[in-house]
């Protein structure tokens, strides 16, 4: 069944022809993830490091921060934590993803995600993004930690199965019109696993793209000019036994369809890859979506310069940088401003690269 599904996911990998989306400015993006705000905090100005955006959390974005990056020509995109659920799960345990033993899925590491089939969850998110947007006049939202819940900035990845909550398994056994047999979460996780598994992480992946949708259509209701992005993880199908898709619910294909930028988050240092992997992966991901032909969704990768784990030395840095600067993406961010700040070799890498058009 596996060998089946992988085959099936590349399949529809190789004949993507990805939508065309909104108009995106021709300018390549030049930009730094997280609380840039820091380097404002430090005496530093955005424009004088050659940068033309921000990415910043959800969380750091205010408005005098907004207000100046706007005065210094920035274009201002905010993150949105869409499935990290670890504070929402303190008030409602109801929301916690349910392993095949059908116990509670523990952390994955720092992260903890939710179940996202939780109504009461989901008008929680909605809420807060109406509230930002009601606030700020955006560039672009970028959605982040969209997947179901699992960790995958490691070397060893933590890949659950979940979640097997009632909820889960009743909406799923309605898309297929089958009352799941069982009496209990064991009984019936394992009769999906064993009957209907390639169903399983096809639904699972819908109820994904459905998130990307229904958010995305509140930032077209509220700023119809915004563009809509997605933080990706950037495996390959096969990678940990197609994991992308079994476990963490991503279709690459399906993402582009839904959004106008596709950010992959390119941590070589966290994944234990070379360097090189990260023009490798953005050289497959534009062969995938045939992007020399449509160059729509745009690519703007998120590269590490974050010292963590270990240290990513300046050169290192500057070499993701160009890496991840080259066809087909069009825009380029790095992460973190913290680590600029603490390095300031790295900080003239930035500036060094950010000067010219396209860092090369």
């Amino acid at each position: 069944m596996k060998s089946t599904l992988v085959f099936i996911f590349i399949l529809a990998l190789l004949s993507c022809n990805a939508p065309v989306s909104k108009e995106i400015s021709d300018e390549f993006i030049k930009g730094v993830y997280g609380n840039p705000g820091t380097l404002l905090r430090e005496g530093y100005t955005f424009d004088s490091l050659g940068m033309n955006a921000v990415f910043v959390r959800s969380g750091s974005l205010n408005q005098d921060f907004y207000e100046k990056s706007k005065k210094q020509g920035m274009k201002v995109f905010v993150e949105f934590a869409t499935l990290n659920g670890k504070d929402y799960l303190v008030d409602h345990p109801d929301a916690w993803p349910i392993d095949e033993k059908g116990e509670q899925s523990p952390p994955a590491d720092w992260f903890m995600g939710i179940c996202p089939t939780h109504p009461g969850f989901k008008q929680f998110r909605s809420d807060q993004l109406n509230e930002i947007l009601g606030q700020f006049e955006v560039d672009g939202l970028f959605l982040d930690y969209v997947h179901w819940h699992a960790q995958f900035e490691t070397t060893e990845p933590i890949l659950p199965e979940t979640c097997f909550c009632d909820r889960c398994t009743t909406a799923f056994g309605e898309r297929i019109d089958t009352l799941i047999p069982g009496q209990n979460v064991p009984d019936r996780a394992k009769w999906i696993l064993e009957n209907v598994d390639a169903q399983w992480r096809k639904w699972r992946v819908d109820v994904l793209n459905e998130w990307v949708e229904d958010l995305g259509e509140i930032l077209r209701q509220a700023q119809p000019e915004a563009i809509l992005g997605v933080f990706h993880c950037a495996w390959y199908p096969t990678d940990y036994d197609s994991a992308l898709y079994r476990t963490m619910g991503l279709d690459p294909i399906a993402l582009a369809k839904r959004v106008d930028v596709m950010a992959p988050m390119l941590f070589h240092h966290m994944k234990g890859r070379p360097t090189k992997w990260v023009g490798e992966y953005l050289n497959w991901i534009g062969g995938v979506l045939d992007l020399e032909r449509n160059d729509s969704p745009k690519i703007w990768p998120i590269v590490q310069s974050h010292d963590n784990p270990g240290i990513v030395s300046a050169e290192e840095f500057r070499e993701v940088m160009i890496q991840g600067a080259q066809w087909p993406s069009t825009g380029i961010m790095m992460f973190s401003d913290q680590s600029l700040l603490e390095n300031k070799e790295k900080l003239q890498v930035m500036k060094e690269l950010y000067g010219e058009e396209r860092p090369r």
